[in-house]
């Protein structure tokens, strides 16, 4: 049984590769992420994942499949009840939720909501309807300059987003605003998973941007997960990008923010030179904001194509005692109909110079593989509340 020194956890946000056994109880039919795009454009060009295995998921144009002694690969089904990120990253970590979080994507939020942050904010309320972040800025930044209203919207995701212009909202002023909302939604019937601050930039429409000084207010795991296993063992937990916002900062021993998918990477491919031992677990989301959600094939193509150059950049920075994983957390098919999320299989990839049989291990059931294996990987134990099985010993 192999062991390593230094574990990169690597979420390509949303990029499934195709429907699970639950996926039309979630209203999707025959998602399938990664293969659509990949028909949409003829064929993406990645010849790093297909170095990697991705040859053995499906079908491909252009990927093949072919020998990868030093990858394993596998499909992972989703246990919980849910397509959302939050479901997916919990239960990476061993926590099957049961109870799907709630949203308000068809509604908007109930008036009896806004009134209460009105009435303990002290500011009026605009939007309220799952939107575009970019779009509804642009829709309605300018009258949030001229009232001070605050723009609250949601998405597919189970998140009550808060926009305002750091000119006239100063930035500890909507971190403040956002804490208050926490607490309000704390209320069983509006508990969503997490209360997004979206500060922005701009003197109008045409050039509103959003600043990278977004911070997520999210709901703590519903119990101890394997990251603060890990962390209370002495290992090192790093977050790269919105980990430690999903996990509400715990069992995380450091944090690094991220603007975009290639500056998570070069974070990370900086963290690869330096000496811990312990994991780095980063979530790369533009697949799924920038582009899954808004339905942009050729988008979501070129973010891949991008992110194929950058892994291949990190790869050369791993040491034979370091082990990649790559994964995603739901589907986003951006072929698909609406702006919702795809309930989906995900892939696994198992990455290590000192690997020597690689090949494909087949499908399991729970995303909590990857958590329950990283824990074995450091002889860490955890509790039988958590879910997932090790796969350690399948690597050679």
């Amino acid at each position: 049984m192999k062991k390593f020194k230094r574990v990169f956890l690597l979420v390509m946000d949303s990029l499934g590769i195709g429907h699970d056994i639950d996926a039309k109880k979630f209203g999707d039919d025959n998602p399938n992420t990664f293969k659509h795009i990949d028909e949409f454009v003829n064929g993406l060009n990645a010849t790093t994942l297909e170095q990697l295995g991705f040859g053995d998921f499906d079908d491909y144009v252009k990927i093949k499949k072919i020998n990868h002694k030093n990858s394993y690969t596998a499909r992972l089904n989703e246990l919980s009840n849910g397509k959302d990120t939050m479901t997916g990253h919990w239960e990476f970590m061993g926590v099957n939720t049961t109870k799907a979080f709630k949203t308000f994507t068809d509604t908007g939020f109930p008036k009896e909501l806004i009134d209460e942050i009105t009435k303990q904010t002290g500011y009026k309320i605009i939007g309220n309807k799952s939107a575009s972040g970019t779009e509804i800025i642009k829709e309605l930044g300018e009258e949030h300059m001229k009232t001070k209203a605050l723009i609250v919207y949601t998405s597919a995701d189970s998140v009550l987003q808060i926009a305002a212009h750091e000119e006239v909202v100063s930035i500890d002023e909507l971190y403040k605003i956002c804490s208050i909302v926490r607490e309000i939604t704390m209320k069983e019937e509006w508990k969503v998973g997490r209360i997004i601050a979206r500060p922005f930039i701009g003197h109008n429409k045409d050039d509103f941007k959003r600043t990278a000084r977004r911070h997520d207010y999210a709901l703590s795991p519903s119990t101890k997960t394997h990251l603060e296993y890990l962390k209370d063992a002495g290992l090192e937990v790093i977050s790269v990008g919105k980990i430690n916002d999903i996990f509400n900062t715990c069992g995380i021993t450091s944090a690094y923010k991220s603007t975009s998918n290639h500056h998570g990477m070069e974070i990370t491919t900086d963290l690869a030179s330096k000496d811990f031992t312990g994991l780095c677990f980063v979530n790369l989301v533009d697949f799924d904001m920038e582009y899954g959600h808004r339905r942009n094939v050729l988008g979501y193509a070129s973010c891949i194509e991008e992110f194929d150059k950058d892994v291949k950049v990190l790869m050369s920075k791993l040491n034979e005692d370091d082990l990649l994983i790559l994964t995603a957390d739901h589907g986003n098919d951006p072929t698909a109909k609406g702006s919702d999320h795809t309930r989906e299989q995900v892939p696994v990839v198992l990455y290590s110079k000192s690997l020597e049989d690689g090949k494909y291990l087949g499908v399991y059931h729970t995303f909590a593989t990857i958590g329950a294996t990283i824990c074995d990987n450091f002889n860490v134990e955890f509790g039988n509340d958590l879910v997932g099985k090790s796969i350690l010993n399948e690597l050679k």
